[in-house]
């Protein structure tokens, strides 16, 4: 399957992406506040906002959020729950803003998902001199043994991109000329969540999303049988990059 089917694959799972993923760790969201400057009088665009779970976070830091988004029923689910946000159709590789638009760009779980020559030139062109740019994917912690065998069973069905996520990007601003050196963090927070809502997330994922019908349903009950009864607490890992437009 193309990237671009994976990438517009949570179509058909947009409401159920909106209750069941997780928001990013709040010290994360602190650490890039000063890191790259998200505050009031600051225009951020919030890249394949999705439906909106790291825009409702930009949002309480008072910036004004342009929140770009190429999938009609995301971009749906985010207008309802963010309307704070402005709301736009577009994607990574064609950026429905002019140029020098913007103080910051982020990116939440989805850059693997660009076309990363063609993103990284777009961002460049919509943002201000020196403006920030930071990307931020939430993982599974393999240090929980529960993690790590959702982890596991999720794999093989895994792209290629899915997998590299965060390296994609690495290697690809190595060879960039158009940003500077990368700050790399990982901050930790946590999530209580029932088996019903724990399947309900893992079946929004891209891997889940496109599998065949009996893959859905096994991976769906071994989870279930993973999770047990009651509250399961997990730790998760919010990976971010963060680094400037050099001039």
């Amino acid at each position: 399957m193309s990237d671009d089917g994976y990438r517009l694959s949570f179509e058909a799972v947009a409401e159920q992406y909106e209750r069941a993923r997780p928001t990013y760790a709040p010290d994360a969201l602190a650490w890039l506040a000063e890191r790259i400057g998200i505050g009031p009088g600051r225009r951020v665009l919030d890249l394949a906002a999705g439906t909106g779970k790291l825009t409702r976070q930009l949002v309480a830091l008072g910036a004004s959020v342009v929140a770009v988004e190429p999938g009609d029923a995301m971009r749906t689910v985010l207008v309802r729950v963010v309307p704070e946000a402005e709301a736009l159709a577009g994607s990574a590789e064609a950026i429905p803003l002019a140029d020098g638009a913007v103080d910051v760009i982020t990116v939440g779980q989805a850059f693997h998902w660009f076309r990363p020559v063609e993103a990284l030139a777009e961002m460049q062109r919509v943002l201000r001199p020196r403006g920030g740019v930071a990307l931020l994917w939430n993982q599974w912690d393999d240090a929980d043994p529960l993690q790590r065998e959702i982890d596991d069973l999720l794999d093989p069905l895994r792209s290629e991109r899915a997998r590299r996520d965060a390296d994609i990007a690495r290697s690809t601003l190595a060879s960039s000329p158009l940003f500077g050196a990368i700050d790399d963090r990982v901050f930790r927070h946590g999530r209580a969540l029932d088996a019903d809502r724990l399947v309900e997330w893992v079946s929004s994922t891209s891997a889940v999303v496109k599998a065949a019908p009996h893959d859905r349903a096994r991976i769906e009950a071994q989870v279930r049988e993973l999770a047990g009864d009651g509250e399961v607490e997990l730790t998760l890992l919010t990976s971010v990059l963060a680094f400037d437009r050099v001039s």
